[in-house]
């Protein structure tokens, strides 16, 4: 079992779906392939285990943005202060008048 997160046209979280585990082939095609069929969206596969084995940096959530180019998944961005750590997939800022918030895992 692997999840899959959809995504639009400005790479946009729009649904996350449990599917087929990614190293099967399903109609010849490989997973994302499949399930991005016949739809308007990019899919990417996503896990549950991003923060311990660094896939794509989280796991994606509806809302949450895919940076192609760092392969990661984003939350929003918490405030406009913070600053995106691609390395660590996540959003840094040295405002100390706030906390950053943590997302929870669905």
């Amino acid at each position: 079992m692997a999840h899959y997160a959809y995504l639009d046209e400005n790479n946009l979280v729009m649904d996350v779906i449990v599917g087929k585990d990614e190293s099967e082939l399903i109609d010849g095609l490989d997973t994302e392939s499949y399930y991005s069929k016949g739809t308007n969206y990019i899919v990417k596969r996503t896990s549950y285990n991003a923060a311990k084995n660094g896939f794509r940096g989280n796991y994606a959530g509806i809302g949450f943005t895919y940076l192609p180019l760092e392969d990661i998944f984003m939350p929003p961005k918490c405030h406009t202060e913070a600053v995106l750590n691609a390395k660590s997939a996540k959003w840094e800022c040295t405002n100390t008048n706030h906390d950053i918030k943590e997302i929870p895992l669905a």
